[in-house]
């Protein structure tokens, strides 16, 4: 994966629209487990490329340090060659002084070799750790986008499930209202009623029964007092 097709994808994995995504899902719920899958395998495969590339920018920065020190030794090496030929060239050793300026000389190319090496890296490792800062920064927003997806699919999990809590109390409250057991109770109650009346009934009965006896009782004892009282008449006279 080359570091434009990283960036471009973790810039548009960033940028992604979780809501928009979700309205146009038929199943919100299935659509988020499969862009947290994808959101994980891109993020584990950016971070492999990311880490390449900041591995190669290591690199380039190491070999700049290494051009630049190499730099201020072969100045360091020039500077002691020209002085050892200054010295000798005093002393009357002309030879042996031009000896050292040429190695003076050849210090000082080397030391131009090495700063042109170093300058011209310092534009490559510029434009590198722009990429490297964008690429970090947009793993660190996908990172973000897949703790915003994780937070999504729990909240939506979570509200399914009080919904189909709240369809099946629902579904019982109907099916209460449909089976209601109090009008069972209260065919029983009727029913309860009906034979206590029945009972009530058979009670008025009897003790209708009961007074008609003693009416007639009553009615046998009064004639016989009048029939007593009549001899009583006859014999009296």
């Amino acid at each position: 994966m080359t570091k434009q097709t990283v960036l471009g994808r973790v810039t548009q994995l960033a940028k992604a629209n979780i809501n928009a995504l979700l309205d146009q899902a038929e199943d919100p719920q299935k659509m988020l487990d499969q862009l947290i899958r994808d959101y994980t395998a891109n993020i584990s495969e950016a971070e492999q490329a990311v880490a390449a590339t900041i591995g190669n920018l290591r690199l380039m920065e190491q070999d700049h340090r290494e051009d630049v020190e190499a730099a201020e030794e072969w100045g360091d090496k020039a500077l002691a060659a020209s002085r050892k030929a200054d010295e000798l060239r005093a002393a009357g050793s002309a030879a042996e002084a031009d000896t050292f300026d040429n190695l003076a000389k050849v210090a000082l190319g080397r030391q131009l070799q090495s700063e042109k090496e170093a300058k011209t890296a310092e534009p490559t490792i510029a434009a590198q750790t722009e990429v490297v800062d964008k690429l970090k920064s947009g793993l660190d927003r996908m990172k973000s986008k897949l703790t915003e997806l994780k937070s999504k699919r729990d909240e939506l999990v979570a509200r399914a499930k009080s919904a189909r809590a709240q369809n099946q109390m629902m579904d019982s409250v109907k099916n209460i209202n449909v089976l209601d057991p109090t009008s069972e109770l209260s065919r029983f109650e009727d029913k309860v009623r009906r034979e206590e009346a029945k009972a009530m009934g058979k009670q008025e009965l009897a003790a209708s029964s009961l007074d008609a006896q003693f009416e007639r009782l009553d009615s046998l004892g009064d004639s016989a007092e009048i029939e007593a009282r009549l001899a009583a008449l006859k014999t009296a006279s």
